[in-house]
């Protein structure tokens, strides 16, 4: 069964893709890689021991999504992650996250409909809510005004492909996670920025290897235990098979309702010192921070309740945050060429 994977060689696109392949499908991958590598497709391929098809395209080109529906005859699916990703970089450049995370939505949707495909799991996230007052997070929480532009391409993201599903056939999942981390225990994929890294664990791993020379802690002074952001940090392996079930559900037809929401996480908030102590602990390293003013757009705290998925989809996260600052380590290492 052929299954479009949009944005498949990012970080959490290519564990899907391994995810997908293990579980029997077909998955066809779309990425620019403009926050990837083509090195990346080798790497799955070693993984799971034969080719896949890839096109280097962007999802914003509705003439090279066409090509590729009309090429790939019965594709039954589609998982869509391709979009511009970080919080700070879109609070400097809205309208790069604009037209890259809504108009290649638009895109996709609209060749879709095209060539009939009517089954999407869409990659949304936590950023959606805002900062809850009440945690953990719920389904239920209302949907804010979000506070960084990345936040609310997801929010309207959600939005058209809900108005779309009332005057079509689309039957979408939406899946909003929380903070995935980790690594593929074979160290062959993980999260690979380019350039200085937005998030919290590759951050963590580049200083420890020595390419950064200290870790800046955004906010000291957050209505938190230590004073610092809490966020629920999920293995992006867990993520992955959620994202197979997820599917499976559509492909079964067992979903209630044309449009189902779901959180992704541990259901446990990890703040960012606590994050610290716990990699100099599992990996045996010294890592040398500072405390750094606020950065703009963050919330002080998030992590999901899981209820939901647990009781819906039957998923549930298996790995520790132990397993996955291992294995982030470990694949830092890869990627570096050291060892300990």
């Amino acid at each position: 069964m052929k299954i479009l994977i949009t944005g498949g060689l990012g970080f959490i696109g290519s564990h899907t893709v391994v995810s997908l392949v293990e579980n029997g499908f077909t998955p066809i991958i779309i990425d620019n890689c403009s926050n990837s590598s083509e090195e990346v497709l080798m790497q799955i391929e070693t993984i799971i021991g034969k080719p896949l098809t890839f096109y280097k395209e962007d999802v914003t080109d509705g003439l090279a999504l066409d090509r590729i529906f009309t090429t790939e005859k019965d594709i039954k699916g589609v998982i869509h992650f391709a979009a511009a990703k970080a919080v700070g970089e879109s609070v400097e450049n809205p309208l790069k996250y604009y037209h890259n995370n809504i108009t290649g939505l638009v895109q996709l949707l609209t060749i879709m409909q095209n060539h009939q495909v009517n089954n999407m799991i869409f990659s949304s996230s936590c950023t959606v809510y805002g900062q809850v007052e009440k945690m953990p997070i719920t389904e239920d929480a209302p949907v804010q005004a979000p506070i960084s532009p990345y936040g609310n391409t997801k929010k309207v993201g959600e939005e058209i492909i809900q108005d779309v599903a009332k005057s079509s056939d689309l039957q979408a999942i939406l899946l909003r996670y929380f903070n995935p981390i980790g690594a593929h225990p074979s160290a062959l994929i993980g999260e690979l920025p380019l350039g200085v890294p937005q998030n919290l664990l590759p951050f963590i791993t580049q200083t420890a290897v020595g390419i950064r020379e200290k870790l800046s802690v955004f906010g000291s002074d957050y209505p938190t235990p230590d004073g610092t952001c809490i966020r629920d940090y999920i293995h992006v392996l867990d993520l992955a098979d959620a994202h197979v079930i997820a599917l499976k559900r559509l492909m079964n037809q067992q979903q209630e309702s044309n449009i189902e929401i779901y959180n992704i996480g541990t259901g446990k908030g990890t703040s960012v010192l606590e994050m610290i102590t716990a990699f100099e602990e599992v990996t045996q390293q010294s890592l040398p921070y500072e405390m750094a003013p606020r950065r703009e757009g963050d919330t002080t705290i998030a992590f999901a309740d899981t209820t939901l998925v647990n009781e819906k989809l039957g998923w549930k996260a298996q790995r520790t945050l132990e397993e996955s600052l291992d294995s982030a380590w470990k694949w830092q290492l890869n990627i570096s060429n050291k060892t300990l």
